[in-house]
């Protein structure tokens, strides 16, 4: 797993062009809870950034037709921040994701999170989407039992995950510096 330092360049795919993220219109009951995700991977940048420009496109909210953007952020000020970095997609990973996906699943996990700026580890995306799903309806055995984390984690395949950082506090978005864009075309 990347550690967070400062100098390194970080990405966010979305439908528009994003200079100054504001944690308001950030959803929240995303993996490491309500943040601004960014990644390491250009090539999963540019995924998100198609994603996210087809579903606004389905809600019809597009104002720009056929590109997506990449936004390119510097990091600076790390040393300041409260980080808290999952290096292997375990048990410990996916029962922090299931508690920020889900209210009153793993709350001790949600609780201690809210301590930290920035969260980081493997991504559990679209892709892997259904079988967390099928983990949260207890297919493979009552949700955070053995079988079922270890059921679980072997189906996301996590060695082909890549990774994500969650800005979650003020503090945490001021780290980051703005440095440019990339359009991406969707069509």
């Amino acid at each position: 797993m990347k550690e967070l330092k400062n100098g390194m360049v970080l990405y966010h795919g979305s439908y528009c062009v994003v200079k100054k993220p504001d944690l308001e219109k950030c959803a929240p009951y995303k993996d490491f809870g309500q943040g601004f995700y960014l990644t390491t991977s250009h090539e999963q940048a540019r995924s998100f950034a198609r994603i996210s420009f087809k579903k606004v496109e389905l809600k019809g909210l597009v104002l720009h037709f056929g590109f997506a953007h990449v936004s390119l952020f510097k990091v600076n000020g790390v040393d300041s921040l409260r980080t808290f970095s999952y290096n292997f997609a375990d048990e410990a990973w996916l029962h922090c994701i299931v508690a920020h996906r889900r209210n009153n699943i793993f709350e001790k996990v949600k609780k201690k999170m809210q301590d930290y700026d920035v969260i980081f580890g493997k991504i559990a995306n679209d892709d892997t989407n259904a079988t967390i799903t099928a983990y949260m309806g207890n297919v493979f055995g009552p949700m955070g039992s053995e079988q079922a984390d270890r059921m679980c984690i072997s189906l996301l395949l996590p060695e082909w995950l890549r990774d994500q950082f969650c800005f979650r506090s003020e503090a945490a978005i001021s780290a980051l510096d703005f440095i440019g864009n990339e359009r991406i075309a969707v069509n």
